[in-house]
């Protein structure tokens, strides 16, 4: 039995670990609120995944030291922009030599442009680092809904290792060694999310949201290839599972927003009517600051960014998309 402490107590955070508990391990989870702990004692996080029944065997600790204590495995589950304040909050000294952090954020963090696994080294240092990601909505996971995702690190014992920890009949894990192309997959496709919103508020335009994702990929492949990341990457389930799935999904937040910018709401308004963190948003401000000062073409995620903090108006974003100059489909 491994001993897991997840650190993140919402919908995603709250989901991993029924499917961990119910491979056999034993499981804690960590949060910052109170509040959300005693829902999870009470049987149902009411306030992040609702109509889901939590069993007592899961753990709750609201102190993140003690949590982690025994922990062999730490699964971070926490919105990207914080990510830094509650890993500033560990006792390095107290953490066990061997514990391996599996991170499930997904973003950039808007002050520095890093990933989470940059944001990781800098506090944590050294210690084992992979990230776990993929087309797979906390909501359907947590209902044992049948799902693929990839677990990514430089090191191919620890990916297998993580691998059979997660595995089950409903939840199965790949491996993949290119972290960095993976961990851009999972933030940039948010970006997209928020257009293909844009487009079903308008009237769920197939034409339109199939060209939004095949361009889409095109311009994660581009940004996450100045990078390092591998084409096949971009290709695989981080990529274009996970860009397909929040395109698409009612569960996704980022898609939410898009849909609600259609009516004419601005994202001050948009933001005070959500309890849950919407990534892209962020990540969007974080793409078009770093892009175009590296000269990286993302005409589609540009757009969105300018929807988001410009008020462009959606239907004048389209428009000037649909008349650009003509190129080449395969021009990179």
């Amino acid at each position: 039995m491994v001993k897991v402490t997840v650190l993140g107590g919402g919908s995603w955070g709250t989901a991993i670990s029924l499917m961990l508990l119910n491979n056999g391990h034993q499981v804690k989870i960590w949060d910052r609120s109170k509040e959300v702990l005693s829902l999870i004692d009470e049987g149902e996080n009411l306030r992040y995944l609702p109509g889901v029944r939590i069993p007592h065997s899961i753990i709750t600790e609201p102190d993140i030291n003690r949590s982690l204590e025994h922990a062999d495995i730490a699964v971070i589950a926490i919105p990207v922009q914080y990510i830094r304040a509650v890993l500033n909050s560990i006792d390095k000294s107290k953490l066990k030599r061997k514990t391996i952090f599996v991170n499930l954020s997904k973003g950039m963090e808007i002050s520095s442009l890093k990933l989470p696994q940059y944001i990781f080294k800098e506090i944590i240092g050294d210690f084992n680092y992979c990230t776990l990601s993929g087309p797979s909505h906390a909501e359907e996971v947590s209902r044992g809904v049948p799902t693929s995702v990839v677990v990514a690190s430089k090191k191919r014992r620890m990916n297998e290792y993580i691998q059979k920890i997660f595995s089950s009949k409903t939840f199965r894990v790949y491996s993949n060694e290119d972290l960095i192309g993976v961990e851009i997959s999972g933030a940039v496709k948010n970006i997209y999310a928020i257009g293909a919103g844009v487009i079903d508020g308008f009237g769920k335009w197939d034409n339109t949201k199939a060209a939004l994702i095949t361009r889409a990929i095109v311009e994660i492949n581009r940004y996450g290839r100045h990078y390092g990341g591998k084409k096949e990457t971009f290709m695989g389930l981080a990529g274009v599972g996970d860009l397909v799935v929040t395109c698409t999904s009612l569960h996704s937040r980022n898609r939410y927003v898009g849909e609600k910018l259609s009516t004419g709401k601005n994202l001050g308004e948009i933001i005070k009517e959500m309890s849950m963190v919407a990534e892209g948003v962020y990540t969007a401000k974080a793409v078009y600051n770093d892009a175009r000062a590296k000269n990286i073409e993302m005409p589609i995620a540009f757009k969105i960014y300018e929807a988001l903090y410009e008020e462009l108006e959606p239907k004048k974003a389209i428009y000037d998309l649909m008349t650009r100059d003509l190129k080449s489909e395969f021009f990179y």
